[in-house]
């Protein structure tokens, strides 16, 4: 597989040229049309679209809840083979590659694109949710079920509750997603910096397709890609919209209808636009960076003037509550906590599944030079550690003031005020809020900027260099999907975000366990070029 043949597809020959752009014309221009025709139809229709986006998600959740947790185990053992293995030593780009960026810039990045707004999101209210549920309380979630017991039985002490609210949280946010990201950047990094691929999604499949990637298995498979990342983003999108209009209406009395929802998607979509012709050094480097720094601020400084010991105990407490229970929170088969497998875990899986294209085309851009294993590693271990620390620090101080009142503010807001009332009752609480709001609607930039980067580089054939009136098409079309689907959720704002990014999740998730075999293949095959075997 070393010297692999110039095809059509990577001279260029299949793409056209109109008005300056430079596309691959099946995949950009089904992917286009698609999205546009979602977007009036959603529109026009939007009491038929509701109901069925209220259907949508349950019967997929429910019904395939199973498969998603069957296939998310199936990543994580992956990734922790090619550390063990000798296959870890193969390094991206070649053996004398070096790395662009400084471990800083690149964790920065990495992490900004990865989860930035859902941290910021359920950071409070995804603990708070579980620790009120392990006591077999009522439920405090508004857009997600938790009525669940862990593991089918209740707690027996509000300790134990905290603790297995811990571990239930850091489950969705720590190896398994991780596990998910790191399989389809390390593939499209291998591909494209060591076998000379274009980097895109139908590249890595070469080993078990062959030619055949450049014709129409190809054109499916990236437009499959398309499909989830935009939709996986708009999910992303739309809890930070509603968080930020939240976030501004506690400040400032703000509107939260669906026209402060369109306003505010459209102004910071022209804010990613900007950032879209800053270009990647200048626009996400600069903005991750920045925002990654923010958000340390922000945690630290809860850390300190919060209930500090509470915390920590949260955070050790936690953290071993979430490897006690590992094995079984991921167990597919004969669930007794069906609401929180299918109403939580099977969503979150599928989200991530679907942000997967995104957050690893964009993980791959930025990692030449490193080996799998330290890629592997880097990638999935120190984003677990700052996911244990941040949902320690906010969720942990959250829990502690209900546990030292009951009847406190945070328990009984909405999601996207939880953050807020958390803050509320610490020192310098409106400046700790309104940065809590700019880092919402950074994140929301940096996310917005990196999806139209990586759609674009997938309908263009895998180019790096194309036109940027084309991450300008669909940056814009990432916040004209978000906001249809914001508008016809109605009380339930997010209910369509969340159908669609399960319903793409779905058939990415054999796209993504076909991607595992066909890497195996092509490192396997690097490794033993290295070796001469």
């Amino acid at each position: 597989m070393t010297d692999q043949p110039v095809t059509d597809y990577e001279v260029g020959q299949d793409n056209i040229h109109p008005f300056g752009l430079d596309i691959h014309n099946p995949v950009f221009v089904v992917s286009a049309l698609f999205i546009i025709a979602f977007v009036l139809l959603t529109l026009a229709f939007q009491a038929e679209a509701t109901a069925f986006f209220g259907w949508l998600r349950p019967f997929l959740t429910s019904t395939f809840d199973w498969f998603f947790l069957l296939s998310a185990n199936v990543f994580v053992v992956f990734c922790l083979m090619l550390v063990i293995t000798p296959l870890g030593s193969v390094r991206l780009g070649g053996q004398d590659a070096k790395p662009d960026y400084s471990y800083i810039g690149w964790f920065a990045m990495l992490f900004a694109a990865g989860m930035g707004i859902g941290l910021m999101f359920f950071g409070v209210s995804e603990p708070m949710s579980h620790f009120a549920s392990s006591m077999g309380g009522t439920s405090l979630e508004e857009g997600l079920r938790t009525d669940w017991a862990p593991l089918g039985a209740a707690a027996g002490s509000v300790d134990e509750a905290r603790n297995l609210g811990m571990a239930a949280t850091i489950f969705h946010w720590a190896l398994h997603p991780w596990s998910i990201y790191a399989v389809v950047a390390l593939a499209l990094a291998f591909f494209a910096f060591n076998r000379d691929l274009p980097l895109t999604l139908r590249s890595a499949f070469y080993p078990i397709f062959g030619e055949a990637v450049w014709g129409w298995t190809g054109h499916i498979i990236d437009t499959l890609a398309v499909f989830a990342t935009l939709f996986g983003l708009a999910t992303s999108l739309g809890f930070g919209t509603e968080q930020a209009l939240a976030g501004l209406n506690y400040l400032f009395g703000t509107p939260t209808g669906n026209g402060a929802r369109v306003a505010l998607i459209s102004v910071i979509t022209a804010a990613a636009l900007i950032s879209v012709l800053r270009g990647l050094d200048g626009g996400v480097k600069v903005l991750s960076e920045i925002n990654i720094g923010l958000a340390a601020l922000l945690m630290v400084f809860v850390m300190i003037v919060g209930p500090t010991a509470a915390i920590f105990d949260s955070i050790v407490s936690g953290g071993v509550a979430y490897v006690k229970e590992l094995l079984p929170l991921s167990n597919p088969f004969g669930r007794e906590d069906a609401n929180f497998s299918q109403g939580w875990t099977a969503f979150y899986w599928a989200w991530w599944i679907s942000w997967s294209p995104f957050v690893g085309m964009f993980i791959a851009r930025v990692s030449r030079g490193r080996t799998v294993r330290e890629f592997v590693i880097c990638v999935i271990f120190v984003p677990t550690l700052v996911c244990v620390l941040w949902m320690g620090a906010f969720g942990g101080t959250a829990i502690a003031q209900v546990m030292a009142n009951p009847d406190a503010a945070v328990s009984a807001a909405p999601l996207e005020l939880k953050l807020f009332e958390m803050l509320k009752p610490l020192p310098l609480a409106w400046l700790t809020s309104l940065l809590g709001i700019v880092l919402v609607i950074v994140f929301f930039v940096t996310s917005s900027d990196s999806g139209s980067l990586v759609i674009d580089t997938i309908t263009a054939g895998g180019k790096t260099d194309a036109p940027v009136s084309q991450r300008v098409f669909w940056c814009t079309f990432e916040g004209l999907v978000a906001a249809a689907l914001l508008l016809v959720g109605g009380s339930q704002a997010l209910t369509g975000l969340q159908a669609m990014a399960v319903s793409t999740g779905f058939p990415f998730t054999i796209v993504l366990l076909l991607l595992c075999v066909s890497l195996f293949i092509g490192l396997n095959q690097a490794r033993k070029e290295m070796t001469g075997a």
